[in-house]
């Protein structure tokens, strides 16, 4: 009795397979179970196969008493079978319902996929700040966890429209610029204002313009308008475009699909300000990077640049050449240090650069160039305060008249045919810091071959050497030019700055900035003109 009236399905099975007996529980949950039935016709696959198998290894010796426990369904329930071994090969199955269990496990499978899944798409979106890979790997992830197809859409203004469309699980992304009517897809002009936040938004297939549907989408179920919300202004929208067969969102898609929305919303934000900051960026270093040289009449004009740090751009030194501005006119070259380094003093230099190309008209006179700029200096708010020097060039002949100034900055270096490497005497007060500000100027001839150096503090203050603490200094400087005789300004140039580059090593250095302005010995004259011709400036 207490077998029959036991609440727990059992039934008992010989080795061939034979129901030898089956409770009332089991009856009722199978339906109905004859004496000597087969397990194979009476039960669900699932266990008649476990006892195929557990009955091999019976026979083998591999099995023993309360092992292969088997699981599956019974029509919408799901349920364990616990064998305990009898004698003569028989098996008595006890089957337990654990629906409750097998649906709570789950649905915390599918949590856990969720959760995966939605680090893998963030973590996908956030690994760029490029706004276009940012925009594909939206449509691309959507497609991949949400929808058949996916379009992400975001405003540039004047009805022009970014859209990234994805409309295969694993395949690309394509991007296109539009020129659209966002009224003509319900939902869409309320998803791009974002604010107030709406809730997603379905659209009846019938009802999609041209520019959504592509060719090759196939069959389109239902469609869904989501805002992509941003850091306080709305990113742009997705639309989704689902299968008959997955027309609506399930608890869990829902969940999945405004959690992605927010990510996605995130990183194209972030990607998109970047973008606009790196635009403002390149815009403002323009005025503040190297200039290119430009030609110089009868002149070869050779420089080079490198700032204090290896990833700077830019620094305190600058440089600029400012061809003459009509016949009869010198042309003028500049380089400079501002006090200091990193962007603020790049931010000074390009002030002084921008001063100095307003007073190109009185280029002619250096003092009064260095007074001007000195009173700007001083009506600012800046501490800083900047040293330069000042080179007017004009033809002379087959060679170059220079007018050399100095404001505060280390002389120039005149390196000459035969080796000799002298020093301009020219000097002055540097600029930005006292209410006036004095200069002499020293006038300068190179003959062909010949080459004036200008350079910035950088190169004789780099600290080398055998202990690391030795300045390259002036004496090692004009050493070094004497070898630098005949030399073109590009050499020149160069091998300081190789020089000064190598002593320096790995320890840290100051800004350096170099031009050479370098008498070419090819240089094409006019027939009325002879060698040697005028004097000095």
């Amino acid at each position: 009795m207490a077998w029959e009236d036991t609440p727990y399905p059992m039934l008992i099975v010989d080795a061939s397979g034979r129901i030898e007996r089956a409770n009332r529980a089991t009856r009722t949950l199978f339906g109905g179970v004859a004496g000597d039935e087969s397990l194979t016709r009476a039960a669900p696959a699932w266990l008649a196969q476990a006892h195929r198998m557990l009955s091999a290894r019976l026979a083998a010796g591999a099995a023993g008493p309360g092992c292969e426990v088997a699981r599956g369904p019974v029509g919408e329930k799901v349920y364990e079978a616990h064998p305990v071994y009898t004698d003569g090969g028989r098996v008595t199955w006890w089957l337990v319902d654990v629906t409750v269990q097998q649906r709570a496990f789950e649905e915390l499978q599918a949590e856990r996929d969720a959760s995966a899944s939605m680090v893998e798409a963030a973590t996908e979106l956030l690994s760029s700040l490029n706004l276009d890979r940012c925009l594909q790997a939206a449509a691309r992830l959507a497609v991949r966890h949400l929808a058949a197809a996916a379009l992400v859409v975001i405003p540039l203004g004047s009805r022009r429209y970014e859209i990234a469309y994805c409309g295969e699980a694993n395949g690309r992304a394509v991007r296109e610029s539009l020129t659209i009517d966002p009224r003509t897809l319900p939902g869409l002009v309320e998803a791009l204002q974002g604010y107030p936040p709406v809730p997603p938004h379905w659209v009846e297939p019938e009802l999609a313009p041209g520019w959504l549907i592509r060719e090759g989408a196939g069959e389109i179920g239902s469609m869904v308008v989501i805002a992509l919300p941003g850091y306080g202004l709305p990113a742009g929208a997705l639309v989704l475009l689902r299968r008959p067969d997955t027309a609506g969102f399930s608890r869990r898609e829902e969940m999945f699909a405004r959690l992605f929305a927010i990510r996605a919303g995130t990183a194209i934000s972030i990607a998109r300000l970047y973008a606009e900051q790196s635009a403002v960026t390149e815009t403002l270093m323009a005025d503040l990077l190297p200039p290119v040289i430009p030609h110089l009449d009868g002149a070869e004009v050779a420089a080079s640049y490198r700032a204090a740090g290896d990833s700077a751009r830019v620094g305190g030194d600058f440089y600029d050449v400012h061809p003459a501005a009509g016949s009869g006119r010198e042309a003028l070259v500049v380089l400079g240090d501002v006090s200091g380094k990193g962007p603020e003093a790049a931010v000074l230099t390009g002030k002084i650069r921008n001063t100095l190309r307003a007073l190109l008209p009185l280029a002619d006179d250096h003092q009064r160039v260095l007074e001007q700029l000195n009173d700007v200096l001083i009506a600012g708010d800046s501490l800083r305060y900047v040293t330069l020097v000042l080179a007017a060039v004009e033809r002379r002949g087959a060679g170059l008249g220079l007018r050399l100034t100095s404001a505060g900055h280390p002389p120039p270096m005149i390196v000459r045919n035969d080796g000799r490497v002298d020093v301009a005497r020219t000097h002055g007060t540097l600029i930005g810091i006292l209410e006036h500000v004095t200069s002499v100027t020293e006038p300068v001839l190179l003959e062909p071959g010949e080459t004036c150096l200008l350079y910035s503090d950088g190169v004789i203050e780099a600290k080398g050497g055998p202990l690391g603490d030795e300045m390259f200094g002036d004496d090692r400087l004009q050493e070094e030019l004497r070898r630098c005789a005949g030399m073109t300004a590009t050499s020149v140039a160069e091998r300081v700055q190789m020089l000064a580059s190598q002593w320096a090593g790995e320890n840290e250095h100051d800004d350096i900035a170099i031009v050479a302005i370098t008498a070419p010995r090819d240089t094409q004259m006019s027939p009325d003109e002879a060698p040697g011709t005028g004097g000095p400036a």
